[in-house]
């Protein structure tokens, strides 16, 4: 009698432990930075503040290492050269130019197999920068902002679409006008 007991007993606990509903675990879904715009540019511009993820001109080296959360493929006193995967097609590469420890200039370039994505993407920079700083230029397929808000000193975004029939390719320059 008592193996008949413990038999129930196990039954009962395996026959209760199966009926639990499976705790799932939720996704979180990320805030959109830029509602209305691709959701990579999310992760490439990152932030509404600054001139590019959160950065201005005349920030030092330790503020960029701090925005970009990894380790910079290449270093020097002089520059800072970091390079992300977005997903199998599609990659990045940003390169800062510094002098004496203060930015002087962005080099963003994105690459991709997806030539849709690649003309999406640069639609979505022409028309953020173009929301973001007055009048933009073009000429010879670059898109030019300039900018010279109050006290800050003048820069420049220049925007231009490289791509092959094969291959996209995006450059964006961020530099001080002199």
């Amino acid at each position: 009698m008592k193996l008949f007991y413990k038999i129930l007993v196990f039954t009962i606990f395996i026959f209760s432990v199966s009926c639990q509903p499976e705790k799932k675990e939720e996704e979180q879904v990320k805030p959109r930075v830029f509602e209305g715009y691709h959701p990579l540019l999310d992760e490439i511009i990152r932030s509404k503040d600054g001139v590019f993820r959160g950065i201005n001109l005349n920030s030092k080296a330790d503020v960029i290492k701090t925005v970009e959360k990894v380790a910079p493929v290449e270093k020097s006193p002089g520059h800072l050269y970091f390079e992300y995967k977005l997903d199998e097609k599609t990659d990045y590469s940003i390169e800062y130019t510094l002098d004496q420890d203060s930015l002087e200039e962005i080099s963003l370039q994105i690459n991709s197999d997806d030539l849709e994505l690649v003309n999406y993407l640069f639609c979505d920079l022409k028309d953020y920068y173009a929301n973001k700083l007055p009048n933009p230029t073009e000429d010879k397929g670059y898109v030019v902002y300039n900018c010279f808000e109050g006290q800050r000193k003048p820069f420049v975004v220049s925007l231009s679409d490289n791509s092959s029939p094969t291959k996209g390719s995006i450059n964006m320059v961020i530099y001080k006008d002199k």
